[in-house]
């Protein structure tokens, strides 16, 4: 098992990426903290994990809430007494626009989820990892960072390109290892993509990506950034 009680917080655990990483963390042994905003997200997850014996801790949380980001980190580390890896993973759509359509408290909404909940994360949760060593995986897009064509994206698209920036800021100032940043497509038209028969990726596809990541087999990969899309972004910018 690559993973074998190492202690894992996982945002957005409830559906998607975070819910397939959860589950493929579990089964490789790791100790799994799954986050979402209500337990009633959670629960296909954590029943899941825990028919097949996985520990799993579940944590409801609205990641751009800093008192309740940092209580869920906290518990987390008192139920298992450490904090090895963290994949903060979670983000939301928000409303695609036109720029000057774009009403401010959606604005507001989008980044508070997308970038001021990954920064919350992986604020509280670093005095931590630094105690053992650890892992930070960031889930951002190939929007914001090597695609702008697509329309009415800005507000999805910016709290994207910051992870980014997010991610170097983290690693120069800790200099911890295992700092990546994941980039995921959003869905490619069918067709487009001759790499991949114009098929995009599915979660089970991402997860693996994550778990090379956070184990030791990626111990010389830091600070940099994984595309996973098929092309996409080399053929749409």
């Amino acid at each position: 098992m690559r993973l074998q009680v190492r202690v894992t917080l996982i945002t957005g655990a409830g559906a998607g990426i975070g819910q397939a990483t959860a589950g493929l963390f579990a089964r490789e042994g790791a100790l799994v903290g799954t986050l979402d905003l209500t337990h009633d997200k959670l629960s296909e997850t954590v029943n899941s994990i825990q028919q097949t014996g996985g520990p799993c801790s579940a944590l409801s949380v609205d990641v751009s809430q800093p008192s309740q980001v940092q209580n869920a980190i906290d518990q987390l580390v008192m139920k298992w007494g450490h904090l090895d890896i963290v994949f903060a993973n979670v983000g939301i759509n928000g409303v695609w626009a036109p720029l000057e359509e774009l009403d401010l408290a959606e604005w507001d909404e989008t980044l508070a989820i997308n970038l001021k909940g990954t920064f919350l994360t992986v604020k509280y949760a670093i005095p931590f990892l630094k105690q053992r060593g650890g892992s930070i995986i960031i889930t951002s897009s190939v929007n914001g960072t090597r695609m702008f064509s697509n329309t009415g994206a800005t507000a999805y698209a910016c709290p994207k390109a910051a992870q980014g920036a997010v991610q170097t800021s983290i690693h120069a100032n800790t200099q911890m290892r295992n700092l990546e940043n994941i980039r995921e497509p959003m869905e490619f038209p069918k067709g487009e993509s001759p790499l991949t028969d114009g098929k995009p990726a599915v979660s089970d596809q991402i997860a693996q990506a994550v778990l090379f990541l956070a184990s030791d087999a990626a111990s010389h990969v830091t600070g940099t950034e994984m595309w996973i899309d098929g092309g996409q972004s080399l053929l749409r910018g």
